[in-house]
This record gives structure tokens, C-alpha cells and sequence, in this order.
């Protein structure tokens, strides 16, 4: 059984800074492509960041230059740096990562349960 756990949101005034973390634990094999997305209350889930294996990252526009994604491999973990934040980027943050188990022939899309993230003064 494979699960991701989120760590690291918050309430924060404009201007100000957040980590979320996500860790992976279970019988994994391996990890590919690693994301946050986001989902503000009446709004669709979106995508903010993706990294992929290689180290290639993708940004939603809205955050770029103010959000960087990152990943420890080693500890099956996936990070979000979020600076200069707005009240705008007020969500429920989602990561999820694609894995494959050792139980498993094929990679799987996985998510975690979601972490507030308030930005107000």
C-alpha cells in the first residue's frame, strides 16, 4: 500500500513564504513524474508545478518566478518552495506522484490528502 502524506501549509500574510512537503511510503519501486496542484473553493483542481524524473520541471504561469518544485529522491519526497505569496494562491494543495509498486507492473497516480494553504493578512 502506497501512500503520500503532506506537510507544511499554513496561514501566511501576503508578501510571505511557505514549504509544503510530500512524502511517499510503501512497498515502491519507483518514482516518476512528481506535481502539486490545487484546488480553491468553487474553483477546478489545477496544476501549479510539475518535476519529472530527469529533474524537468514545468510551472503554471501564475506561479512562475515565485514557486519552485523539487524532489529528494532518496527520501521519495517532493517539495514545493512558495514565495512572495499572494491571497490569491489560497487553496487546498494536492501533491501526487506516479509509482510503481513492487506489487505492481505499472506506474500508478497517487495523491495525497491535501494540505490548506491561507494567505491573508
Amino acid at each position: 500500500q502506497v501512500q503520500l502524506v503532506e506537510s507544511g501549509g499554513g496561514l501566511v500574510q501576503p508578501g510571505g513564504s511557505l514549504r509544503l512537503s510530500c512524502a511517499a511510503s510503501g512497498r515502491i519501486f519507483s518514482i516518476g513524474r512528481m506535481g502539486w496542484y490545487r484546488q480553491a473553493p468553487g474553483a477546478q483542481r489545477e496544476l501549479v508545478a510539475i518535476i519529472r524524473s530527469g529533474g524537468l520541471t514545468n510551472y503554471a504561469d501564475s506561479v512562475k518566478g515565485r514557486f519552485t518544485i523539487s524532489r529528494d529522491n532518496a527520501k521519495n519526497t517532493v517539495y514545493l518552495q512558495m514565495n512572495s505569496l499572494k491571497p490569491e494562491d489560497t487553496a487546498v494543495y494536492y501533491c501526487t506522484m506516479n509509482i510503481r509498486s513492487y506489487s505492481g507492473t505499472y506506474y500508478n497516480d497517487y495523491w495525497g490528502q491535501g494540505t490548506q494553504v491561507t494567505v491573508s493578512s
